[in-house]
């Protein structure tokens, strides 16, 4: 079961790439000081997940403007998130998930992704989106099952703009 609307959001420690080197970044720096988006997605240099991710690039700014933080959660390791991100342009903060506690904590994790395809791989996350409000708790919950479906943006967007 996912965490949903009105539980405390399970703080985290992850690391990112960044131009200086690895850095760790804890849900818990940004409470009390901002609103956090965190949107779970299955893998670097696919599809869907490069449409999502260039996608809030190119809008970032209106999150900014809400007084959020974005990040994407994957289970693909900072370097490979780097590489993929330079390529696509992509300048959300990417958050290596290696060991799918993150997606387990939320309750995103998949128990086996995409088995008609026979990859074998759990704990994968499943495409999702969660607004966190400076206190830790959160606003907006979103998954899906179908690693095809985006996001609403607009419905995240609101859900942010009611925190203001």
């Amino acid at each position: 079961m996912s965490i949903g609307v009105g539980d405390k959001a399970p703080d985290f420690n992850l690391t990112t790439k960044t131009a200086e080197g690895p850095k760790r970044i804890k849900l818990g720096d940004n409470l009390g000081k901002k609103n956090t988006v965190l949107l779970f997605f299955p893998m670097a240099f696919t599809g869907v997940c490069t449409k999502e991710m260039c996608d809030v690039s190119q809008g970032l700014n209106a999150f900014t403007g809400l007084n959020a933080t974005v990040y994407g959660i994957s289970g693909d390791n900072p370097f490979a998130q780097e590489a993929w991100a330079q390529k696509e342009k992509i300048t959300v903060p990417l958050l290596a998930d290696y060991d799918h506690s993150v997606a387990r904590s939320y309750g995103v994790a998949y128990d086996s992704f995409l088995p008609e395809k026979n990859l074998g791989q759990s704990g994968v996350p499943k495409r999702s989106a969660f607004v966190v409000d400076k206190t830790g708790v959160v606003r907006y919950a979103w998954v899906s099952d179908n690693p095809g479906n985006l996001p609403n943006f607009d419905e995240i967007k609101a859900a942010l703009g009611k925190l203001q």
